[in-house]
């Protein structure tokens, strides 16, 4: 896709935005898209991303997409290039592009881990490594980055996504200060569980069954988790005003504050909390992992039946959210 640009005529500012065929970034690229931006989305999956960027035009939305791994340097500066040589300077970066493991440690290994790191710790640092030098060389632009709620204190039975969130809150906020006075401002956006549908697509390993009836049910659930919509409109906002941080939930406004102040006691409230939820004797093949929408087949028809009750907010929005798994 190529802007072409009528004299006198200035064309819509850019978003880059990384992870953005599905759930929150399909949200967060959207909403950029309502306020004039010409967007650039980018993800790992060709046809996640083709249904996103369907979705987009459907909302209005100016879109190119490229496939990209954030976890690979060389494409994420050939896209960054690709993106101002095709549309313009990038004014907006966002990344969003994230896994989520769930399990106990007990069922985890070395490559957990790694891929988390590689996606969401070197994904923001490598793609804010390719647009700041522009950006800076310009006096002006806006960096933002979700960590979670899990960079901010670590949650039971998601120890490689915590890891990992916990690297890019410190590198986005040291990020922040190193561009100090530059122009170009660095959003920390540490939101807690928004009803996107993820835990459809989420990995899951262990028990899977056990651990999705879990994890579903507290990513849906209206006093555990936010509404998506309402969220994207928060984290854009707070973007584009260049704010330090940005946090959606009471919870994750609240639970680090109390950590801080307290963290013995929380300590032992979250090892309490990882002795409630389901165990893993490390069984020959506990750490394979599979997608949502598979450990609940592992579920007995009551149980599934329950579950889904209990998440039938997060699974309709996954639906809206591109989150469904591919037909």
């Amino acid at each position: 896709m190529r802007t072409v640009t009528r004299p006198g005529v200035r064309s819509a500012p850019v978003a880059l935005v990384a992870g953005a065929s599905r759930g929150l970034g399909l949200l967060l690229a959207r909403e950029l898209g309502k306020q004039g931006y010409q967007l650039m989305i980018c993800a790992r999956t060709e046809s996640d991303l083709a249904r996103g960027a369907d979705q987009l035009r459907a909302a209005g939305c100016t879109v190119a997409t490229a496939r990209c791994d954030v976890a690979d340097s060389p494409a994420v500066e050939a896209l960054v290039e690709r993106t101002e040589r095709e549309l313009g300077p990038i004014e907006v970066l966002i990344c969003v592009a994230g896994i989520i493991q769930v399990g106990p440690l007990a069922a985890l290994d070395r490559s957990h881990f790694t891929s988390s790191v590689d996606v969401m710790l070197w994904g923001p640092i490598n793609t804010a490594l390719a647009v700041v030098p522009r950006m800076r060389a310009r006096g002006r632009g806006q960096i933002g980055v979700i960590t979670s709620l899990g960079g901010l204190i670590s949650a039971p039975h998601l120890l490689p996504y915590s890891t990992a969130k916990f690297g890019a809150v410190g590198f986005t906020r040291g990020l922040r200060s190193e561009l100090s006075g530059t122009g170009v401002s660095v959003t920390t956006v540490a939101p807690g569980l928004m009803r996107t549908g993820s835990h459809l697509r989420a990995s899951f390993v262990g028990d899977q069954g056990r651990e999705y009836a879990w994890f579903g049910t507290a990513a849906s659930f209206p006093l555990l988790s936010m509404n998506a919509e309402r969220a994207a409109e928060r984290i854009v906002r707070g973007i584009l005003r260049g704010r330090a941080v940005v946090i959606t939930t009471p919870l994750a406004q609240i639970a680090p504050r109390v950590d801080a102040l307290f963290p013995g006691p929380t300590s032992a409230l979250l090892g309490l909390t990882v002795r409630l939820l389901p165990t893993s004797r490390a069984r020959a093949g506990d750490s394979a992992a599979i997608e949502g929408w598979q450990a609940a087949k592992q579920l007995t028809r009551k149980g599934r039946m329950l579950v889904n009750q209990l998440s039938r907010l997060g699974r309709r929005a996954a639906g809206r959210f591109n989150e469904e798994p591919a037909p």
